[in-house]
């Protein structure tokens, strides 16, 4: 007698809970790689926040020194003109007492008969306009003012004669200054 076994239902079964295995385990893995993928994505997500943080830190950074670095030019700009206007306070304050010691030896040497109708200074030079009664004093004037420690020889440029019943002498001459430093200081003074 032989016995008969029927292995098909338990092959079907056992090829069920296979495939049921299988998918089981496809569908745990598929699970576990959505899993790890969101994962990675939102550490990724992370790294690229922090990233961005980070450029907006050193962005704002850089902003800020940029406006350090113009506030520091601006202040180098006001400290350049300030140095001028000191210069040129420092030149003013130290030609006052020339153009006072100028005024003076003019009019130390105006010569009787001698008047100044226009007094012009470029620079170190003096432009002198004048009437005189002749030209005798015109010359006299001139001698005066190359006498004087204040002035270097003067330059006549012109003398012209005026028509009427006083005949006065119109004169243009240039003379330039000495430096302070060349004129000795008057005793008295």
């Amino acid at each position: 007698m032989t016995i008969e076994i029927n292995l098909l239902p338990w092959r079907e079964r056992h090829r069920l809970r296979r495939t049921r295995r299988f998918k089981q385990g496809l569908l745990l893995t598929l699970l576990l790689g959505l899993v790890v993928g969101f994962c990675i994505a939102q550490y990724e997500e992370s790294m690229v926040r922090a990233g961005q943080a980070r450029l907006a830190l050193i962005q704002r950074d850089t902003d800020a020194l940029t406006r350090d670095i113009q506030v520091m030019r601006d202040f180098r700009q006001l400290r350049e003109r300030m140095l001028k206007q000191i210069e040129v306070i420092s030149e003013l304050q130290s030609s006052r007492p020339l153009t006072i010691r100028v005024l003076d030896q003019l009019t130390a040497t105006v010569v009787d008969g001698v008047h100044y109708t226009e007094l012009r200074r470029k620079g170190s030079r003096l432009e002198l306009s004048g009437v005189a009664a002749s030209n005798r004093q015109v010359s006299d004037q001139m001698r005066a003012l190359d006498n004087s420690a204040a002035f270097d020889i003067p330059l006549l440029s012109d003398v012209q004669s005026d028509e009427g019943a006083v005949s006065a002498k119109r004169f243009h001459m240039s003379v330039d200054e000495h430096a302070i430093d060349d004129i000795e200081p008057e005793a008295g003074s």
